[in-house]
């Protein structure tokens, strides 16, 4: 894809104007840092770092049927949501594989907004609106063009945010969120992240999101906050053992195998609750493991993972973890050989490297 039919965020121009390098991501020409991946994935465990997310996907469900037809089209359970609140959910398809991993927010009662993965924006409307064929009293859209959206994450982005919003901020719990302002504009503040951290997800108009990024940026110049790109989101959220589309999951793979089944609910209707349910019964086809190394060599999406020789599994996601000083992957394995402690071998460039399966999180903050 040409840099002339990738998308841009509202806040491209921002991200040149502080260095950024830009790539290629999901579509969209997205900056991977602006210093260096290391210390930005260290400002986000040691301060605050400021990520744009606005590549993300919005659609939105309102309508006398809106609980019903997200029910129905999500994994985990919506009847456990009152307004104010989010969960972590999936969209399934009718085997059991993953669409796409996603957040659900409950605005109102019947008025729900779906946070989707950048990449899988076209797929998922076109899942979600051959689902609602079948029911009536719910209006579908997809918002996604209409929100920018900032992720402030970070042990001091409370300390920081506080003083930009008279709203206290202790009342918003994690996967909460509230209408309110701040730095002067109007948002949906979430207490939602990717990374590990406490932090936030601010939802903002597009021609407001660079006022807002500089204003968050500015709050916490003195503690140490820092922009940061997707390379440190992604070795952020591979400490914190997060999945990322495309690599723990995919339209193949069941979130059962993934380890994330407290997502899935165990009963009720939903697309691909039939599969799930006979998976949990007759057991899993694979098993997501974390692995950290033994020998030197860092693994990547693709090596084999090998016991004995024999190849038994292959890594998810890849990385040395800058916090952690370590060299640490996720890897879907046979489910007989998954057990904590296991030793391994990671093929790296055809040469055996030893691993051990460790308990995950790598990473959990205090």
């Amino acid at each position: 894809m040409s840099n002339e039919t990738l998308r841009r965020t509202p806040l491209y121009e921002t991200h040149l104007a502080m260095g950024a390098r830009m790539v290629p991501f999901g579509g969209w020409e997205m900056p991977v840092q602006y210093t260096s991946i290391i210390d930005e994935h260290l400002a986000v465990r040691r301060a605050a770092g400021l990520f744009d997310v606005s590549h993300m996907g919005e659609f939105e469900f309102k309508g006398p049927n809106a609980r019903r037809a997200v029910q129905y089209l999500t994994a985990n359970d919506v009847e456990k949501l009152t307004p104010g609140k989010a969960q972590y959910s999936m969209f399934l398809n009718e085997s059991g594989g993953t669409v796409d991993d996603i957040i659900v927010y409950e605005i109102a009662d019947d008025h729900y907004l779906i946070v989707v993965n950048a990449a899988n924006i076209e797929k998922d409307w076109n899942h979600v609106n051959r689902i609602l064929a079948d029911f009536d009293g719910v209006e579908a859209r997809n918002r996604s063009d209409e929100f920018a959206l900032l992720a402030f994450q970070g042990p001091k982005a409370a300390e920081i945010l506080q003083r930009l919003t008279d709203t206290d901020l202790t009342s918003v719990k994690f996967y909460h969120h509230i209408r309110t302002t701040v730095a002067g504009h109007v948002v949906m503040l979430a207490r939602t992240g990717y990374t590990g951290e406490d932090g936030f997800e601010l939802f903002v108009a597009p021609d407001e999101a660079a006022d807002l990024w500089n204003a968050l940026l500015d709050a916490g110049r003195d503690e140490g906050v820092l922009p940061a790109g997707l390379g440190a989101r992604d070795t952020l959220r591979l400490e914190a053992s997060l999945p990322l589309y495309g690599h723990e999951l995919d339209e193949e793979t069941s979130p059962l195998e993934a380890g994330l089944g407290r997502f899935v609910a165990k009963e009720g209707d939903y697309v691909g609750a039939e599969a799930t349910r006979r998976l949990r019964e007759t057991g899993l086809r694979k098993k997501l493991v974390m692995l950290e190394m033994r020998g030197r060599g860092i693994p990547r999406q693709g090596y084999p993972v090998q016991v004995d020789g024999e190849t038994v599994g292959v890594v998810t996601s890849g990385s040395y973890a800058p916090f952690l000083e370590k060299n640490i992957a996720m890897a879907f394995v046979r489910p007989d050989l998954a057990e904590i402690g296991r030793q391994v071998d990671v093929l790296i460039r055809n040469r055996p490297v030893a691993a051990e399966i460790v308990k995950r999180p790598f990473y959990k903050r205090q």
